[in-house]
């Protein structure tokens, strides 16, 4: 049994297969933890979603963390505040790949899915959030805005019961990428989404057991910088 955790998706269904299917080759007894943000600013949120639920529905061992652009989608859902936000941050291509004008026009059964996502997942040797803890609390669990938009560069293990803590959110150009691997703070956002000219445009997965640092080029067909990456 292997445990694979893959970073940011952003809508690149066909990089997502490519890894899924080509460099993992996963199988039903292999754990899959994804940490977020599946949806935004790539061409095929809806697809990629449908595909994390299909697995689940076939029995794979499949977690699916909360990222921030979930959090934004939920936001404008339930506030007409919190749209416009979404909007800035990519929404557009998530509400094109749905075939809907609002987020209040989502299926149930994807707001259901988006609502349920949790925050963080503790493991034997590591804990897996979407973007970081806030050490300066006496309870680092406690700030989930910090869980979703942290940006800090470590973390602290003695507070975390020894666990060295997995993120995606912040992208980085592979180099710095794989520096991090040693710390007590890893990251795992390769930028798939955004374009090799910036030193980004990979998805990555680092399985647990052999620390191997998987690593996908984009191949959607349309790829281009869809927008910058401000929020991540």
């Amino acid at each position: 049994m292997r445990r694979f955790v893959i970073g940011d998706i952003h809508g690149c269904i066909a990089t997502l297969e490519a890894l899924l299917w080509q460099q993992l080759r996963i199988r039903p007894e292999d754990e899959l933890y994804f940490l977020g943000d599946y949806i935004d600013r790539g061409p095929e949120s809806k697809a990629v979603v449908d595909l994390l639920l299909t697995l689940q529905q076939q029995g794979y061992h499949v977690t699916c963390l909360r990222g921030n652009h979930e959090q934004l989608l939920l936001d404008a859902y339930a506030s007409e505040d919190a749209l416009l936000l979404w909007l800035l941050n990519g929404a557009a291509t998530t509400l094109r790949s749905f075939r809907i004008r609002h987020p209040r026009e989502l299926p149930e059964h994807y707001r259901a899915f988006f609502a349920a996502l949790p925050y963080f997942v503790v493991l034997e040797e590591f804990v897996l959030v979407h973007a970081g803890l806030n050490f300066r609390l006496p309870d680092p669990f406690a700030d989930r805005h910090a869980m979703l938009w942290d940006r800090s560069e470590d973390a602290d293990p003695a507070r975390l019961g020894g666990r060295r803590l997995i993120v995606g959110h912040t992208p980085l150009p592979l180099p710095a990428l794989r520096r991090t691997l040693t710390r007590n703070k890893i990251f795992l956002d390769g930028g798939c989404v955004y374009g090799r000219a910036s030193g980004l445009g990979y998805l990555c997965a680092l399985e647990l057991k052999s620390f191997e640092l998987f690593v996908q080029p984009n191949v959607e067909r349309e790829h281009r910088p869809w927008h910058s990456f401000g929020s991540s």
